[in-house]
C-alpha cells in the first residue's frame, strides 16, 4: 500500500476539519522559564489542555474547539484551530510556553519559527509516550506527585487489560481513519493502533514506520481481518455516513469476514482521537469489548 503521512492527510483536508482534533524545538523543551513562578502557558490542542488541567496547571490560552474544555479554562482567549493556530493572538499572550503535539510538528514548525515562537511538541503518539510526556510536564511544573498518580491510573488499566486478554487468540484487526471524503489505514504505530495492541488485537498492517497508509482494498481483502474498526476524524457524523455508503456501494467489502460476521465497529471520536488523551482507559475498555465480546 502507498505510504501517506498523517500530517499530509491533515494538510489535504484542513478545509473540512473542525477544531479539536488534539530555546530549541523538541518534543518537550525545558527552557528554564517554565520553572519560574509565573507561567504563561498556551495549549493549542484539547488533549494538551486536558493534561494540564489534570496536573492543576493554569493556562493563558486555549484552542478554538467545539469540544468541552476543562471548566477552569472558561473565558480564556482562543488561539485558533490546533492545525492552524493564530500566531498574532499567540504572540499577544506573551507565553512562556506554547504546547502542540508531535503529529502536527511537520505542518506547524515553519509557522511557529516565522512568528518567533518556540513551540514544544508533546509526544502523545502512544500510551507509553503520553505517560513519559505527563512525567516531563510534572517535573517541569513541580507537579511530580500529580503526574505519577495520573500515570499510575493508565499503568493499572494496562495491567488489568493485559491480564484479561492473556492467552487468548489475537484476532486480526483493520483500523480505518476517516475524514470527510476519504480514509486511511491506521498502522500499529498510530495511537489507536497502540491501544488495539494493548487490548489484544493484531493489526493487519505491521512492520511499517508510518502511522497511516493509503487504502488499498484488494490488499486489505487478502489480509481478511476478523474485525474492522472505523474511526471518524473531523466531522464524525459525516464520516460515518461516508463509511456506510462505501461499505454498501463497494462490492468488495461484502467478502470480508468482519463484514460477514457483523464485526464492524464505529469508534467514538471523543474516546479515540488521533493522539493520546486522558480517556485512554475508557477507550481500552471499549476495545476489549469489541475484540473479545462476551
Amino acid at each position: 500500500m502507498k505510504k501517506l503521512s498523517f500530517s499530509l492527510l491533515i494538510s489535504l483536508f484542513t478545509f473540512v476539519l473542525l477544531a479539536g482534533c488534539s530555546a530549541k524545538e523538541s518534543e518537550h523543551v525545558d527552557n528554564g522559564s517554565a520553572k519560574t513562578e509565573k507561567h504563561r502557558v498556551v495549549a493549542t490542542t484539547v488533549a494538551a489542555a486536558e493534561i494540564m488541567d489534570a496536573l492543576d496547571i493554569d493556562l493563558v490560552g486555549v484552542p478554538t474547539t467545539k469540544k468541552a474544555l476543562p471548566k477552569r479554562y472558561n473565558g480564556l482567549p482562543e488561539v485558533g484551530n490546533p492545525m492552524k493556530p493564530d500566531m498574532e493572538i499567540l504572540k499577544s499572550l506573551e507565553p512562556t510556553e506554547v504546547l502542540s503535539v508531535t503529529t502536527l510538528k511537520y505542518d506547524l514548525k515553519d509557522s511557529f519559527k516565522g512568528a518567533g515562537i518556540a513551540a514544544n511538541y508533546l509526544n502523545l503518539e502512544s500510551l507509553a509516550d503520553m505517560e513519559k510526556t505527563i512525567r516531563k510536564l510534572g517535573s517541569v511544573y513541580d507537579r511530580k506527585e500529580a503526574a505519577e498518580k495520573l500515570v499510575k491510573q493508565f499503568e493499572d488499566k494496562k495491567k488489568s487489560v493485559q491480564a484479561k486478554v492473556k492467552g487468548k487468540e489475537k484476532p486480526k484487526v483493520l483500523i480505518l481513519l476517516g475524514v470527510p471524503g476519504s480514509y486511511l489505514v491506521a498502522t500499529e504505530n498510530s495511537y489507536i493502533g497502540d491501544l488495539v495492541r494493548i487490548a489484544g488485537g493484531q493489526n493487519i498492517v505491521w512492520g511499517e514506520s508510518m502511522e497511516y497508509l493509503a487504502s488499498n482494498t484488494e490488499y486489505l481483502k487478502k489480509s481478511n481481518p476478523d474485525i474492522i474498526l472505523r474511526a471518524a476524524h473531523g466531522m464524525p457524523d459525516e464520516v460515518v455516513d461516508m463509511f456506510d455508503k462505501e461499505f454498501k456501494t463497494n462490492d468488495i467489502w461484502k467478502h470480508f469476514d468482519a463484514v460477514k460476521h457483523n464485526r464492524v465497529y464505529d469508534l467514538e471520536e471523543s474516546l479515540f482521537g488521533t493522539t493520546g488523551n486522558l480517556k485512554a482507559n475508557e477507550a481500552l475498555d471499549e476495545l476489549v469489548n469489541m475484540i473479545y465480546p462476551s
